[in-house]
């Protein structure tokens, strides 16, 4: 089947579970920014043409959130009007996502307004987005506005507008590139799409003209060079458009370098966190989010607005024989009046009309073409005559000190002049131009190569480009259906069909959040019924009669949860727990019940399946989903003081579990250490009573039953993750109350320590804050976020980077990637920050368990992260990412953004040691470990090979 053009139409809005960016659910009114959900798409979920939308994509499409307003577009409003803007995504392996998107307000579906008592005729955003993988940006925006017109212009046609989409989508081929034109028609609108012949520059369908009309020349030079030198670089506009063809414009001007960081040109409003991310990076965030209390040390800052740039560092300078020929020649380009303003404007064989039209063409095509030639011969005159110097030796790529020295002889500076060049050649986009370009099929097309070449025989630059060629044209047949005479016209942007299923789940959706507000509402403080200590019915139901129908309601929460719970465990390894139903409906029960019968419930139905036979395995998705549907369980729990319920979900959770890539368990009680319940004395003597009771009858020495049921309490404060110390002050508390002899607690503190060691020993030291300080400061994050936190880097055999967590399916991973530093401050306990007062601590190891093969992620993400790892220094490095091929690749700040590289060839053992300094790495243990030491404190290995791995 031929690839199409357009992978998807979809629509992202308000769906049927409505909650707020903070994460209240419901309608909470408007001026409330809430979660934008994916509501419609073609192909349907169903298919398998192409991989799955991303699941970012509802989040990124509409940055700001969804808005609920009181009315429609108002004529003399233009922040009514609807928005036309494009986005790219990128995925995990470089590839791009490109997206066009039509944001506008759309009245609230009537079952939406009914289950949430919103009012009527309100309104809500909406936005349609067409999906490609092809950078068409022009057609995806034109064919996106007909789309748009034809559902709400009076006159349009006959077909349903569904079907125009489902034709449009599954009939656009991809053009071949330089070689055909795709011809097809929307309507009555005609429009067309080609690609450039892959011989010539990249295909890059976009107007570089706002790149140019928003910062002069000196700036965009400046922005030019930091992008070359991978600075972190943040755009800042109010317009969503001009943030993305400003950074797409940007990195076509780089060509043949590749941009190889992180990369999101326009960055949704909740995730300004991600500018304190130590990679190199180039993010776009609207100028209307609040940056201020951000240090932004050493981010490039480019105001769009008001051409100006901003950074705490300085950008070295191109060197001046590049600068004044780059300068000049945009100059000439940008404007030509002021160029030749000396020139006499007299006839020398045709040169005034030729400067004639050169002044007087609007921008266009031949503009872009002529701006991203400069940027090539810049580039040709730069690296002149860099081939000589690559060495493609196992130790080195390019020999860049002799390059440089050949460099400094030829154009008489001094090498230590040549900062901005040096810094360049150390560059991850110049390494990985090399390596592109030095496998012999790639080099062919290798358009600087030829462009030197061609310079260098003194031939006319145009020569190194393909010669035009014709397209031939592709006519896509119309869609056509006998006219019915009436019109298709649309009040709101229509719904796709749904399938039975689909109605279903959105019907039991709305009915749950109806039924929670209901429950709600009757079980308020204020409501008459409850002040006289009754239900609504209480005067006509006798004590009997009410106690009967608790038992029934009682029931009929424990039979659904059964059901749900059922079907959560049957989702298949590609459906997503936490967006399903099965999950939204138990939450919905635990959260809305006020009595606990849905949290309690969920508790007994894990442990009636437990003892059924069930062997507890989870998926990584499931995992999760329990994990936080037992989090709500516990906390509603705790806030009625149901201390039985708290208890019984910390038994069922020691006992679920998923497995790593090393086949060693993660289980669910590991995660539940943020929870403040496990500080209470009186819920640790509340469980050992139970025990106590529910075994007296098994045992009759009472010193053996009491130490039995203490080494059950030590063994759930170990799965927690309690410190050491907490763990043994609690038991030695409760062993003392029952007369324990020291013999016996001798032998308690040993199996404390030897559990607490083999937990350590797997999963690291436990972020706590009651920790004695020795094992350095806590981090400044919320508690609440530390398991996740640490899901990253310690419990998964392939550990996500903070970009791949920020777009995961898994929310709370994505949620927790970065503590938000506007929330440090105010849900921290603020004796756990690093103060002026305290003593700055500084830790010496980290361990990380259950990797396979290199590194995957070691991330200290902000300044303040890393006090837990090295205390308060300047010299912190970030580790990114390991490969498969045992490449291990080292970021440190100490050197302005530089990246080094280690290759461990015949590497066979876990890595043990990496030294942020220099790049020395020590081979691990059998034992699976990884250890990354501090530097001042660790002796490194300098060679592999016949090294002792103690």
């Amino acid at each position: 089947m031929a690839s199409r053009i357009f992978e998807y139409f979809v629509v992202c809005g308000i769906g049927p579970e409505i909650q707020t960016l903070d994460g209240i659910k419901g309608f909470q009114g408007t001026g409330i920014m809430y979660m934008p959900s994916l509501l419609d798409q073609f192909p349907p979920s169903n298919h398998s043409l192409y991989p799955p939308p991303p699941p970012q994509l509802p989040t990124c499409v509409l940055p700001a959130g969804v808005e609920f307003y009181p009315s429609g577009v108002d004529a003399n409003d233009t922040s009514t009007y609807p928005r036309s803007y494009p986005i790219v995504l990128t995925e995990g392996d470089g590839s791009k996502i490109y997206v066009s998107c039509i944001a506008f307000r759309d009245p609230v579906c009537d079952d939406v307004s009914l289950a949430y008592k919103i009012p009527a005729n309100y309104f809500a955003d909406k936005c349609i987005c067409l999906v490609s993988r092809s950078p068409s940006f022009r057609v995806l925006r034109d064919a996106l506005e007909e789309l748009f017109i034809v559902c709400f212009s009076p006159n349009s046609t006959s077909i349903p507008l569904w079907e125009v989409i489902a034709h449009i989508v599954s009939n656009v081929s991809l053009p071949t590139p330089g070689k055909d034109r795709i011809l097809f028609s929307i309507d009555n609108c005609i429009l067309s799409v080609e690609a450039p012949p892959k011989e010539g520059l990249p295909h890059a369908d976009i107007s570089f003209q706002p790149l140019v009309q928003s910062l002069d020349v000196d700036n965009l030079i400046m922005l030019f060079t930091a992008v070359l030198l991978e600075r972190r670089i943040l755009l800042r506009s109010n317009k969503y458009a001009l943030l993305t063809l400003v950074s797409e414009a940007i990195c076509h001007l780089i060509y043949p370098f590749r941009w190889q960081h992180v990369y999101i040109p326009l960055l949704f409003f909740s995730g300004a966190d991600y500018i304190d991310a130590p990679t190199p990076y180039m993010m776009g965030l609207h100028s209307g989010v609040d940056i201020s209390g951000f240090t932004l040390d050493g981010v490039v800052v480019v105001d769009l607005e008001y051409n100006r740039i901003t950074t705490s560092e300085d950008i070295p300078p191109i060197p001046d024989l590049e600068l004044s020929f780059l300068r000049s020649e945009l100059l000439r380009l940008l404007h030509p009046n002021i160029i030749s303003i000396d020139h006499m404007k007299i006839n020398l064989a045709g040169m005034a009309d030729q400067y004639a039209k050169t002044c007087n063409r609007t921008w266009g095509e031949e503009h872009d073409f002529q701006l991203r030639l400069i940027f090539l011969k810049f580039f040709a005159l730069l690296l002149s005559g860099y081939r000589n110097f690559i060495e493609n030796t196992a130790n080195n790529i390019f020999n860049s000190q002799a390059f440089m020295k050949k460099r400094s002889r030829s154009t008489n500076q001094s090498v230590e002049s040549m900062v901005m060049i040096a810094q360049f050649l150390d560059s991850q986009g110049f390494l990985d131009y090399l390596e592109r370009f030095s496998n012999s099929d790639e080099s062919s097309g290798n358009l600087l190569n030829k462009l030197q070449d061609a310079t260098g025989r003194g031939q006319d630059p145009m020569i190194i480009f393909p010669s035009a060629v014709e397209p031939e044209i592709i006519t896509v047949s119309s869609l056509y259906k006998e006219a019915a005479g009436e019109k298709c016209h649309y009040d709101r942007f229509p719904a796709s069909i749904r399938t039975h299923e689909q109605e279903e789940k959105r019907r039991s959706i709305l009915a749950v959040a109806s039924g929670a507000l209901d429950y709600s509402a009757k079980q308020s403080p204020s409501s008459p019924s409850m002040l006289g200590g009754i239900d609504s019915n209480g005067d006509a139901l006798s004590p009997r009669e009410r106690a009967a129908e608790r038992e029934r309601m009682v029931l009929d929460i424990q039979v659904k949860l059964q059901g749900l719970w059922l079907r959560l465990l049957k989702l298949g390894v590609t459906d997503d727990p936490l967006s399903s139903f099965e999950y939204g409906t138990i939450l919905a029960l635990i959260e809305s019940d006020a009595e606990g019968i849905g949290g309690s419930g969920f508790v007994e139905c894990i442990r009636e399946h437990i003892h059924s036979g069930w062997q507890c395995r989870l998926t990584d998705e499931q995992f999760i989903a329990v994990k936080e549907l037992l989090k709500t369980a516990i906390n509603r729990a705790i806030s009625r003081n149901d201390m039985a319920t708290v208890r019984d979900a910390l038994e069922v959770s020691a006992e679920m579990y998923r497995r790593d890539p090393n086949s060693v368990p993660d289980y669910i009680q590991r995660h539940l250490l943020s929870l403040a319940v496990w500080e209470d004395l009186r819920f640790w003597d509340n469980y050992f009573e139970y025990l106590m009771e529910r075994s007296s009858n098994k045992m009759t020495n009472y010193v053996t039953l009491v130490t039995a049921q203490l080494v059950v309490i030590a063994t759930h404060m170990a799965g927690l993750g309690l410190p050491d110390g907490e763990s043994w002050n609690i038991i030695e508390t409760i062993a003392g109350k029952n007369n324990l002899g020291y013999k016996q607690l001798i032998k308690l503190r040993g199996f404390l320590s030897h559990i607490h060691q083999l937990r350590v020993g797997y999963w690291g030291l436990s972020v706590w804050k009651s920790q004695a300080p020795s094992y350095g400061l806590p981090s400044p994050r919320p508690h609440d976020s530390y398991d996740e936190s640490q899901q990253q880097g310690e419990g998964s055999g392939v550990g996500r980077s903070w970009v791949q967590s920020m777009f995961s399916r898994d929310r709370s991973l994505r949620a927790n990637s970065f503590a938000r530093v506007r929330k440090w401050a105010s849900d921290s306990d603020t004796s756990e920050l690093p103060g002026t007062e305290q003593k700055k601590i500084q830790s010496s190891v980290r361990m990380l368990r259950g990797h396979s093969g290199a590194i995957t992620a070691l991330h200290c993400v902000t300044r303040r992260e890393v006090w837990d790892l090295v205390g308060d220094r300047e010299d912190a490095g970030f580790f990114i990412s390991g490969s498969v091929d045992c490449t291990v690749k080292i970021w440190d700040p100490t050197l302005r953004g530089s990246e080094l590289r280690a290759t461990l060839r015949g590497h066979t053992r876990p890595i043990r040691a990496i030294n942020s300094d220099r790049c020395k790495v020590v081979s691990g243990s059998d034992d699976q470990s990884v250890i990354v030491w501090d530097k001042q404190t660790c002796q490194l290995l300098e060679e592999l090979k016949g090294h002792d791995s103690s």
